[in-house]
This record gives structure tokens, sequence and C-alpha cells, in this order.
């Protein structure tokens, strides 16, 4: 099997260069799916039949909540690319991505906050799902803490892969709390292996956000890693090239 594509993936040049591609595909499609889907969701999906229009908060919650724990997902899986090969572009992922997921964790506790209220009678109870996602935020806390108070950079990305790695454990917890545990928090409301419950008018802009957030989010990260790969490999002839390039284009 030829693994080349896999160790071109290390290479800080090859990322700057595949990365300036994807950047505006993912920036338009991001802009264009939450853009519908945000119009769709709010303005034109029909009312809940038992929520009425506070339901409509879960076109924001659900993207934010799936892709806070996904982030974290990606950050395990990080830290063993940059612990077993030793990479160095795994680290500046990890890196890059904790402030983004923490960010996305924070709005879904924030939305859930605001959903809950209507239905629940309050903003926040010590429910499962909610306290498993507290414990997400707390985790995305300690990484971007921990890669800022060691100056050692390959200590650094050792001591925050290895976090990511044990830290994952939560993320099945917050999946199959609602299942292991009695908690006021209903069952997922969209999933991508099972036949939505809600009408397609419900649903549809919901996954047009779903795929719009993960679009957003992909734009941001390589956005956040581009700056951080110009930064680090600031010596190398490539970065100097690079720069000396978009300065003659701007002179």
């Amino acid at each position: 099997m030829n693994w080349t594509w896999f160790h071109k993936l290390g290479s800080p040049k090859w990322f700057y260069g595949i990365s300036g591609k994807l950047l505006p595909w993912l920036s338009l499609f991001a802009a264009v799916l939450i853009g519908i889907g945000l119009v769709w969701g709010l303005a034109f999906a029909p009312p809940d039949y038992q929520q009425g229009n506070s339901f409509r908060i879960i076109y924001i919650h659900v993207p934010a909540a799936m892709l806070a724990q996904s982030c974290y997902v990606m950050l395990a899986v990080c830290g063993i690319v940059g612990l077993v090969w030793k990479m160095k572009l795994a680290d500046v992922a990890l890196q890059c991505a904790a402030p983004i997921g923490a960010w996305m964790t924070a709005v879904a506790l924030v939305t859930g906050a605001i959903w809950g209220k209507p239905t629940w009678g309050s903003w926040w109870v010590w429910d499962a799902r909610l306290t498993s996602m507290l414990i997400l935020l707390f985790l995305y806390f300690g990484l971007i803490a921990l890669g800022n108070a060691i100056s050692n950079r390959d200590s650094a990305a050792k001591a925050c892969a290895v976090l990511a790695i044990v830290g994952v454990i939560n993320i099945p917890i917050i999946k199959y709390s609602v299942e292991w545990w009695n908690t006021l928090h209903q069952g997922a409301t969209f999933t991508l292996t099972e036949k939505p419950a809600m009408p397609v008018e419900m649903w549809a802009p919901l996954l047009l956000m779903v795929l719009g957030f993960y679009c957003f989010f992909g734009a941001v990260l390589l956005m956040r890693m581009r700056l951080e790969v110009l930064k680090r490999e600031a010596r190398a002839s490539w970065v100097k090239a690079e720069v000396q390039s978009c300065l003659g284009a701007r002179g």
C-alpha cells in the first residue's frame, strides 16, 4: 500500500499549499449552507406541535453540540498521530482546533439553557447530558491552558496529546447518557444513521445547518493552522518566499 499521501500530511509546505485551495470553497459552502439553513429553519419551518416556536433553537444548538463532540474526537486522533508518527502538523491541528471546540461547546451549553427554560422550567439542571457537556468544556479549557503553560513545544505537544486521548472517553458518555441514565434531556434530535422523526420541512434545514457548521469549522481551522504553520516555520525558505510573494502582490 502506498502511504505517500499520509506522509504528505505531515509536510507544512504541502499543507499550506493544499489548504489555500480548500479554504475559499469551505468558506463559500459554510456561508451558503448556514445562510439558507438559518433562514429556512427560523422563518419557514413549521412550529413544533409541543414546543411551538421555542424548538427553533435546535438549528443552532444541535449543530454546535455535534461539532463540539466531533472536534474533540479529532483532537484525540491528532494526539495519536502526533505520539505515534511524530507529525508536528498533528499538534498544530490540535492546538488550533481546541479553541474552536471550546466555543462550540459553550454555544451548545448556552443554547441548551435557552431551550431548557421553556421546556424544563429551569435554565440549568444537573442532567447527565448537560453535566458531561460541561466536563467537555473543562477538557477543552484544560488543553488550551496546558498548551500555553509549557514553554517547550515538544513537551507541550506530548502532554496535550495524552490529555486529548484520555479525555475522549467523555464523548461516548455524552452520546449515550440519555440511554444509560434517567435524564430530562431528550434523545438524539438528528442522526445520520436513522430516519428523522421530524417532517422534512423541519429536518432539512437542520441538515443544512449541520453541514454548514462543519464547513465553517473546516474553514476556521485551516485559517488558524495556516497562521500557526507560518509562525512555526518562519525560518524555512518556502515561508520566506511566500511572505515575499504576498508583499510583492500587495506592493
